[in-house]
């Protein structure tokens, strides 16, 4: 049983905002301390940043305007990182939160499902939600022809509702409130969107992940603030694991897109 959603979805909205606002704080400096929290919805978005740099409200109101609509009105609070969080992080890399992680190799299933919201998502560019369960696949496309759907997905139960509008004027959004979208099976309590590389959210959930791919194993990683070693290497190495990761992909934004999968 797995549940996809798409880039136009309210939640991944207020994730790509998030990540958008991490990319300009790492245009910034190199390696900065940054969490945000982002909710959208109904003509406003409310957001708070603690950061270690200054962010320029002008160049955050571009960046929801240019995801979320040009009518869309800015409510940005700006606090520093607790100085305590920040000296943890001083001179080097160290674990920057406690978690426990776990990395599930993804199902036939899953991969499946994430093809198949990219695929619509390619033609359909509004918000999307599509659900796998045991051979049971449901498309819920705004926008979207329905009768076109059907002669593609026969067996698919298309928009059961009928047609829907969809977006942050029907419903909010808040960040990392679609993780199970983003990881799966790897789900635990760490949210993946709007933190620095520093945060063992960010960075050990995506080395657990990768590495259960990679070796076709379940792996399960705890960690405790201020950890210079995590599953046996060093901190550092697991950041720079998870930087290359984001680089790849190009960014924090397209990282909230659609998350691991």
């Amino acid at each position: 049983m797995f549940e996809k959603v798409n880039p136009c979805h309210p939640d991944k909205v207020a994730d790509r905002i998030a990540g958008a606002i991490i990319d300009l704080a790492y245009s910034i400096q190199d390696n900065p301390r940054i969490a945000v929290e982002v909710l959208i919805g109904h003509g406003k978005c409310h957001i708070i940043a603690e950061t270690s740099v200054y962010l320029d409200k002008k160049e955050i109101i571009k960046i929801v305007k240019r995801i979320a609509g040009k009518f869309i009105y800015v409510d940005y609070q700006e606090v520093p990182q607790d100085k305590h969080l920040s000296d943890n992080q001083e001179g080097k890399f160290r674990c920057g939160d406690n978690g426990i992680f776990k990395g599930v190799p993804l199902t036939r299933e899953q991969k499946c499902l994430s093809n198949i919201a990219r695929e619509i998502f390619s033609r359909y560019h509004f918000d999307g939600k599509y659900i796998a369960s045991e051979g049971k696949l449901v498309i819920c496309q705004s926008h979207a022809n329905k009768y076109v759907l059907e002669k593609e997905y026969p067996n698919a139960l298309i928009n059961p509702l009928g047609d829907w509008t969809g977006g942050t004027d029907v419903d909010s959004g808040a960040t990392n409130r679609k993780l199970g979208s983003d990881m799966a099976d790897s789900i635990t309590g760490g949210g993946l969107h709007g933190k620095d590389l520093s945060k063992a959210d960010v960075s050990v959930n995506i080395y657990a992940f990768l590495k259960a791919q990679s070796t076709n194993q379940v792996v399960e990683l705890t960690c405790a603030i201020g950890d210079e070693y995590v599953d046996n290497k060093p901190y550092s190495e697991i950041v720079e694991i998870a930087r290359e990761y984001i680089k790849d992909i190009g960014g924090f934004e397209k990282f909230a897109e659609w998350g691991l999968i």
